[in-house]
C-alpha cells in the first residue's frame, strides 16, 4: 500500500522545493474527456523546471507516494486518472512550456508546451512538425510522447515515436536522463527514449524532447471522394500511392453516420455533399514545386474510374480548412451523442474492409445500435465506435457495453490486429492487454516496470495492473 499525499507530505514537499506551487486539484484534473473515470484528489503540484520535477519524484519515491503525471488531460483511456488507493500527487507539467532551441531540423521543447506550440515554433522557422491531432491546442508534448500519439499524418511521417530524436526524463528515484541530442543516429546501447515513449508515465516522466522537423511541401491539395465501400477506399489508396509515391500525407475514412451525427448534434460545420454518402475518404497530398495539386487530384479522380462515385477538390485554403474541420469535428459529435463503447483499433490493411463488414453484421445481431466507423485508414487505424439507436440513451445499453467491446476486440484479435492503435492502454484497457497480449511480452514489461519503478509510484495501475 502506498502512502497518501496529505498535509504532512505537502509540508515536506514545500521544504524540499522552495517556491513550489502546491494546491488541491481542480475538477478538470479529476475527470477524463469521456466522463467514465473520476479521480482521487490528493495534491496538485506545478514544478517550474526539470530539477524541481526530480526533487518531487525523489521525495515521493522515499515516502512511497503515488505520482500521476498530468498533461493536457486529453487522453481517452483513463491514463491521467487514479480512481482508487491513497490520494496521489498530481504532477502537472503546465509550467514547463519553453521552446529551448529550434533549428532547420530539430525542435527542442519542454513537455508542458502544447502540440500547437510545437507547430507554431516550426512554422516560425519555415518548417513542419507534422504530428496533428484534434486536441492539439490542449494536448501537451509530454502526453503526446507518453502515449505515442498518432493522428492524421502517420501515413507519411510516422507517429510520435518516429518524430522524436531524444527525451529528457525523470526516473522513479529522481534520476534525470539527459538525452536531448540532436542526432538521427546514436547507437550507444539501450534506447531508453523508445522505452519511455508510449509508457504513459509508468516508467518515467518526460520533461523535454527533441523533435524532428520536416520541410514543408511546396504545394498541398485536399479532396473528399465518395467511395462505394471501405474496400474501394483501400483500392483508391493503392492507386494514389502508385501515382504519387511518398506524397500522400493523410488518407481518412469517413462514414455517412458520422456526417449524420454532425447534422443531428453539431458542431455546425460545412458539409460538401447535399446528402451524406455512406462512405468517403478525405485525402491530403503534399507535392514538390511545379506540380499543381488540383491537377494531380483531378487525374487521380479520373484514373479511379468506378472506385470513386463523386468528389470535391479544394480550390482554396478556406475549402481545405472546411474539409479538415469536418473531419476533426467527428469526435466532438460522437461525444455529444454518447457512445456505448468506443474502440481505437488497428488492422492489417488487407483485412480492414472484411473486419468492418463482419463487425457491423455481428453488432447488428447483438442489438439495435448505430456504428460510426472512421479513422486513419491509410495506416490501418480505425475508430470503430458503437452508439445507441436514434432516440435511445446510452444508459439503456449499459448491460451490453462489455459484450460489445468483447465482440469487437475478439474480432480484432482474430484478424491479427491491435486493441489499441494510438490511444494507449491507460486504465481502460489494462484487463484487455492481459487477455489479448502476448504472455512473454507482458512478462518482460512487468520486469522492466519492477526494475525502473520498484516502489510502484509512477502512475500505478496504468498500462499494467498495480502490484
Amino acid at each position: 500500500m502506498l502512502s497518501p499525499a496529505d498535509d504532512a507530505f505537502a509540508t515536506r514537499l514545500a521544504e524540499a522545493v522552495p517556491g513550489l506551487r502546491i494546491g488541491a486539484p481542480e475538477p478538470r484534473h479529476l475527470e477524463e474527456p469521456r466522463g467514465r473515470y473520476h479521480g482521487l484528489g490528493g495534491l496538485l503540484v506545478r514544478p517550474r523546471s526539470t530539477q524541481e520535477v526530480a526533487a518531487i519524484v525523489a521525495l515521493c519515491h522515499a515516502d512511497r507516494v503515488a505520482i500521476v503525471p498530468y498533461g493536457g488531460g486529453t487522453g481517452l483511456v483513463g491514463g491521467q486518472i487514479l480512481e482508487s488507493g491513497p490520494p496521489p500527487v498530481l504532477l502537472s507539467l503546465e509550467a514547463l512550456r519553453s521552446v529551448r532551441a529550434v533549428t532547420r531540423h530539430v525542435l527542442e521543447i519542454e513537455a508542458g508546451a502544447s502540440l500547437q506550440d510545437a507547430h507554431d515554433a516550426a512554422d516560425a522557422e519555415g518548417r513542419l512538425f507534422p504530428l496533428t491531432i484534434a486536441s492539439q491546442g490542449s494536448a501537451q508534448i509530454g502526453g503526446v510522447l507518453a502515449t505515442n500519439a498518432g493522428g492524421v499524418n502517420v501515413l507519411r511521417y510516422g507517429n510520435a515515436r518516429e518524430l522524436c530524436l531524444g527525451v529528457e526524463a525523470v526516473l522513479a528515484d529522481g534520476t534525470v536522463i539527459s538525452g536531448l541530442k540532436h542526432l538521427r543516429k546514436d547507437n550507444t546501447g539501450y534506447d531508453l527514449k523508445d522505452l519511455l515513449i508510449g509508457s504513459e508515465g509508468s516508467l518515467g516522466i518526460i520533461t523535454a524532447a527533441t523533435l524532428r522537423l520536416h520541410p514543408r511541401p511546396a504545394t498541398q491539395g485536399t479532396a473528399m471522394m465518395v467511395v462505394r465501400d471501405p474496400a474501394a477506399a483501400l483500392s483508391l489508396l493503392e492507386l494514389a500511392e502508385a501515382r504519387m509515391p511518398g506524397c500522400i500525407s493523410a488518407f481518412e475514412l469517413i462514414s455517412g453516420q458520422g456526417l449524420g451525427f454532425l447534422r443531428d448534434v453539431g458542431p455546425e460545420v460545412h458539409q460538401p455533399f447535399a446528402e451524406p454518402p455512406e462512405w468517403m475518404v478525405l485525402t491530403e497530398i503534399g507535392l514538390p514545386d511545379g506540380i499543381a495539386p488540383e491537377e494531380a487530384l483531378t487525374d487521380l479522380f479520373e484514373a479511379a474510374g468506378e472506385l470513386v462515385q463523386d468528389g470535391v477538390i479544394a480550390s482554396s485554403q478556406g475549402q481545405r480548412n472546411q474539409m479538415w474541420t469536418l473531419r476533426e469535428s467527428l469526435p466532438e459529435a460522437n461525444k455529444r451523442i454518447g457512445s456505448i463503447s468506443s474502440h481505437d483499433i488497428s488492422l492489417p490493411l488487407p483485412k480492414l474492409a472484411e473486419f468492418i463488414d463482419t463487425a457491423r453484421a455481428r453488432i447488428a445481431a447483438l442489438g439495435d445500435m448505430r456504428i460510426n466507423c472512421f479513422g486513419h485508414v491509410g495506416d490501418g487505424n480505425l475508430h470503430f465506435n458503437v452508439f445507441p439507436a436514434k432516440g435511445r440513451e446510452r444508459s439503456e445499453y449499459e448491460a451490453l457495453r462489455k459484450d460489445v467491446a468483447a465482440l469487437v476486440y475478439d474480432l480484432v484479435d482474430t484478424f491479427g490486429g491491435s486493441i489499441s492503435a494510438e490511444h494507449g492502454i491507460g486504465r481502460l484497457k489494462v484487463a484487455d492487454l492481459v487477455h489479448y497480449g502476448d504472455p512473454g511480452k507482458l512478462a518482460a514489461m512487468r520486469a522492466i516496470k519492477a526494475a525502473l519503478d520498484p516502489e510502484g509510484i509512477l502512475n500505478p495501475g496504468a498500462v499494467l495492473a498495480a502490484q
